[in-house]
């Protein structure tokens, strides 16, 4: 089976034109590196702090990972408030760009479904 016929819908329509894709390709790319030219990580612009697995996750950050995430987030506001961007050298690289604080997150999911699966259980007593 080709890619194309495992892709439903939009996706299909767009792989079945090269140069559409290679549009899509280049906005994505693009837009992806909007966060990097502010020195941002991408678990920087996740909308954790209204959640409480977030706000939980955000805890569990090591003080180093905690203080130098507020410290992107805040340049990134000032930079954004001046219409500015960082000098290209200073942008995040994509190999910097690793997930910190999503693997938190899934480690709490998978702690609440465990805990809930325990305290669903029944207990039966054999005489």
């Amino acid at each position: 089976m080709s890619a194309v016929t495992k892709l439903t819908g939009a996706a299909k329509f767009v792989a079945r034109r090269p140069w559409l894709q290679a549009f899509v390709d280049r906005a994505n790319e693009w837009q992806s590196r909007g966060y990097r030219q502010l020195g941002l990580k991408y678990d920087d612009v996740l909308d954790v702090e209204e959640s409480p697995i977030g706000q939980l996750a955000l805890k569990r950050l090591s003080p180093k990972e905690s203080y130098d995430r507020v410290y992107r987030i805040r340049r990134a506001v000032q930079l954004s408030i001046t219409h500015k961007i960082l000098p290209k050298e200073q942008w995040t690289k994509v190999e910097d760009d690793k997930p910190y604080l999503q693997p938190i997150i899934d480690q709490i999911k998978a702690e609440i479904k465990e805990k809930e699966a325990l305290d669903s259980m029944e207990v039966i007593k054999s005489h």
